[in-house]
């Protein structure tokens, strides 16, 4: 914990008195009052979450963090860990989903490998922060060690740091990795106290025999560092993925420094739910962009404080969810800064 201090500071407090004033403005708007049902929500909590009675989402920055887990070995997903590597390269040539959804909302795609299996090609879009060739087996120790973590963290931080550079108004991170929603389940059963059988699912592909094979797998590693597990930090360390930490590190990162972050879906909310446990007020900047199809996310976004915006069956990963909510949130702003108020408009029944 030492090594990380920072991810314990606490959160930057959102404006309580401009989203009063957001939330005012709504109510002088050509509509009846609360039509535009959350549309109208998500406007005024841009407004408090940037400072600013006229928020926008035009500059989005996307983070994908890659890493590889040694958990894989007890076969907890329907695909070899060279994808990992794959799909990075794919990602970064252009084709994977998140590549297509990034380039249709106009925002920069980084990549940032961690540690695979398979070495990832170089890539201009590729950013090698190499910690090791992916995570251990944490059914027989901890998936990294207590520096490992902490670089894991900072990463995440200093993704954060190039998007604000980049003028980014809101953070989207994502991942890649065989194996990681095993880690994901594993950490959100040590975070929330919940029994693997209730939040391991499908992840790539798993027939039942599979979930149950990965339900087993989560119940070892629990009992194996259970003296470690009543701490987020502790959690991490043992059962969680270098791409979780580094979404972890990058939210409470989001969170200090004031950035609002789209929080993705089954894994990126885990390592949610790991930042909330952190830092504290952390979960005040996150938006919860869809409901994972995987069956353990929802218990996660309840924690979280519930309400995605977005229900669409998905549960690919790599911020795919959480791009593909970003229109809405700017349909939200556009309302919000565009529509006539009633006295301008010349319409009687405003305020």
């Amino acid at each position: 914990m030492s090594q990380t201090p920072w991810v314990r500071v606490p959160a930057a407090a959102p404006d309580a008195a401009i989203a009063a004033a957001a939330a005012a403005h709504q109510a002088e708007l050509t509509k009846p009052a609360g039509s535009l049902g959350r549309l109208e929500d998500i406007a005024i909590r841009l407004a408090g979450l940037q400072r600013r009675a006229r928020p926008t989402v035009d500059r989005v920055w996307i983070s994908i963090f890659a890493a590889d887990h040694g958990v894989a070995a007890g076969g907890v997903s329907a695909f070899p860990q060279a994808v990992t590597a794959q799909m990075v390269a794919n990602m970064a040539a252009g084709g994977a989903a998140i590549s297509v959804l990034a380039r249709a909302i106009g925002a920069p795609l980084e990549l940032v490998n961690l540690g695979t299996v398979v070495p990832v090609p170089e890539h201009p879009a590729v950013r090698h922060a190499v910690i090791g060739p992916g995570t251990a087996d944490f059914t027989r120790q901890p998936a990294m060690s207590d520096a490992e973590l902490a670089i894991a963290l900072n990463e995440g931080a200093a993704a954060v740091e190039r998007a604000l550079a980049d003028g980014a108004e809101l953070f989207i991170g994502g991942e890649m990795g065989i194996g990681n929603t095993t880690a994901a389940a594993a950490v959100a059963c040590a975070l929330l106290h919940a029994p693997p059988r209730t939040l391991a699912g499908p992840g790539t592909g798993l027939n039942a025999a599979g979930v149950a094979r990965k339900a087993a797998v989560i119940e070892q590693a629990l009992a194996l560092h259970r003296n470690r597990l009543d701490d987020p930090v502790g959690v991490l360390a043992c059962v969680g993925g270098f791409e979780i930490a580094a979404l972890a590190g990058a939210y409470v990162a989001c969170a200090q420094r004031g950035l609002p972050v789209l929080v993705d879906g089954f894994i990126a909310s885990a390592a949610a739910l790991a930042a909330m446990r952190l830092c504290a007020g952390a979960q005040d900047w996150f938006l919860l962009a869809h409901c994972s199809a995987e069956p353990g996310h929802a218990p996660i976004r309840d924690a979280l404080g519930g309400g995605a915006l977005l229900d669409l069956g998905m549960r690919l990963g790599e911020a795919s969810g959480a791009v593909t909510a970003v229109p809405l949130l700017r349909l939200a702003c556009a309302l919000h800064a565009g529509m006539a108020t009633f006295a301008e408009a010349g319409v009687a029944g405003g305020a």
